[in-house]
């Protein structure tokens, strides 16, 4: 009797070498039969992939986490440290798109009105203009074909009044943003952040989705200061504590931008590129309905329109109308809205559609937009609750939503839904489950069209061109300090449709551009399992 060594010592490579030889000795041709077969040498090489990275110099300190899972019967293919609830970056924003589309469908789109009270007697409005919105992201955006970009937008807007025979108008014009009455933020994303275009927040009338950019000008002097030329679109209201100095050239942007949402202050830190005659910056606007209505009010103004009072913003929570310090003849009282109260009847001047949903959720995963994301995230979970949610709410919404179609959602903590909080975390398995569950949804074709080819499109254009993997898998990039994730659909070799999620937490410090060849690598085996 042959006695077996114990085999949590032996290495899977030594234990089909000794089970072969004792086949050897027992008479027994081992040819063929200690081959493993296609699926299982390539199950194979992916495992001592996924351990090589975890045990090797960029991974060792941090974990790696794989789950590959079959759609048709949700049967885990593999997985790797899959269990362990890990910041996902912006792979989150998969399941604020999924979950969009599942309950509000892809031809789904917002609706922002342009309204006023009171009433027209001889050209003019004895009453109050407003804009009203209802979360759309991408109002006056500028991105989709035969939509307005914000220029266009206000002249547009100026339009429809002048048609509606006003010339004067007795009140203000005032950028309602009330379909909302929380924060914009949730209170888990970075202070670092907000200032910055990726930290805008989501306001109940959006504009140009919420960012400005601040024109630099710099020397050749290292460390010299580097003045602000102007802000694109001029907003005069918002101050500057400029701290940017002169960096080496081709430095790129280093600048980070310090405000909040509803202050009229921000300080600009770091670095821009020496020699710059004009370096752009793009930040976040502190109160973008305050913002809208101070642009239109300028427009009117412009195409001879004579506005009595000061523009200003809305929303619920706050004192009185506006936002911004009366200090800066922002100035804060309406008559007909004492209080905070909204007034009771509007008349609609005009209406303006967003694109339909399937857009703003490809857009949204093709170039990684915070601002949609979370706008999807909102818009579903009041679908969901048929009531207005906050932001827990919401998240409790959402996994509500897919806990309902059956999925284990141990380990499923998000806190926003973009995946900028750092202390939001998913399993993979969460992923992959939620993107498995997404194919027998009837809005799974806008799906799976919105998540970005490897090789060719969107944030992963760039990665395994001229593979296997090129053209075959789509995946959805994430990235935030000391995180790269990974998530979406491949084909295997057989045909077979699979969902994946990759992500590596925590990994060598300064060592991004070293994890690509690994994550191409990766690609490279899913799709030949």
């Amino acid at each position: 009797m042959l006695i077996l060594p114990a085999l949590s010592s032996v290495s899977r490579s030594a234990l089909r070498l000794f089970i072969a030889c004792v086949w050897v000795i027992n008479g027994i041709p081992a040819i063929g039969q200690v081959t493993l077969s296609p699926d299982s040498a390539a199950l194979e090489r992916l495992r001592t992939w996924a351990v090589s990275l975890q045990s090797g110099p960029l991974g060792s300190n941090g974990i790696v986490a794989l789950s590959v899972r079959r759609v048709n019967d949700g049967r885990i293919i593999f997985g790797q440290n899959d269990g362990i609830s890990l910041s996902t970056a912006s792979t989150l924003k998969l399941v604020s798109t999924a979950t969009a589309l599942a309950t509000l469908g892809s031809t789904y789109s917002y609706t922002t009105t342009l309204e006023y009270d009171g009433v027209i007697r001889d050209s003019t409005l004895q009453g109050n203009l407003y804009l009203r919105g209802t979360g759309d992201p991408s109002l006056g955006s500028g991105r989709f074909a035969g939509y307005p970009a914000w220029v266009a937008l206000l002249k547009d807007i100026s339009s429809r009044v002048r048609q509606a025979g006003i010339r004067r108008i007795d009140g203000a014009v005032i950028g309602d943003a009330s379909f909302y009455d929380d924060q914009p933020i949730p209170d888990s994303w970075p202070f670092s952040d907000l200032g910055n275009y990726y930290g805008a927040g989501l306001f109940g009338l959006n504009f140009n989705e919420n960012l400005y950019r601040i024109y630099f000008k710099s020397g050749p002097a290292l460390g010299s200061p580097a003045p602000v030329l102007r802000t694109d679109p001029a907003m005069p209201f918002l101050t500057f504590t400029n701290r940017v100095t002169v960096g080496p050239a081709n430095s790129g942007d280093e600048v980070n931008i310090y405000g909040t949402p509803f202050q009229n202050t921000a300080t600009l830190d770091g670095t821009i590129p020496a020699n710059s005659t004009e370096f752009a910056v793009k930040g976040a606007m502190p109160d973008p309905a305050y913002f809208t209505a101070y642009a239109i009010t300028e427009q009117l103004r412009r195409d001879s329109v004579r506005i009595a009072g000061p523009a200003t913003s809305y929303r619920p929570g706050a004192p009185v109308p506006g936002t911004l310090s009366a200090s800066l003849d922002v100035a804060s009282t309406q008559n007909d809205m004492p209080g905070g109260s909204r007034p009771a009847v509007r008349t609609e001047i005009a209406r303006y559609v967003s694109p339909p949903l399937s857009d703003l959720v490809r857009e949204t995963n093709f170039q990684s937009i915070n601002l949609y994301a979370e706008a999807l995230m909102r818009s579903a979970a009041r679908q969901i609750r048929q009531a207005p949610t906050n932001w827990p709410e919401s998240i409790s919404a959402v996994t509500g939503f897919w806990k309902g179609k059956g999925i284990d959602l141990a380990g499923f903590r998000p806190r926003d839904g973009s995946g900028l909080s750092t202390s939001g975390a998913l399993t993979a398995n969460n992923l992959t489950s939620i993107l498995s569950a997404m194919t027998r949804e009837g809005a799974y074709p806008a799906f799976y069209a919105s998540i970005p080819v490897v090789g060719q499109t969107g944030t992963v254009r760039g990665l395994a061109k001229g593979t296997k993997a090129a053209g075959n898998v789509r995946a959805k990039s994430g990235t935030i300090e000391g995180v790269r994730a990974y998530a979406g659909y491949f084909t295997a070799a057989d045909g077979t449709l699979m969902s994946f999620s990759f992500m590596i937490n925590k990994y060598a410090e300064g060592k991004y551009a070293a994890l690509t060849p690994q994550i191409e690598r990766l690609f490279v085996l899913l799709v030949g399992l």
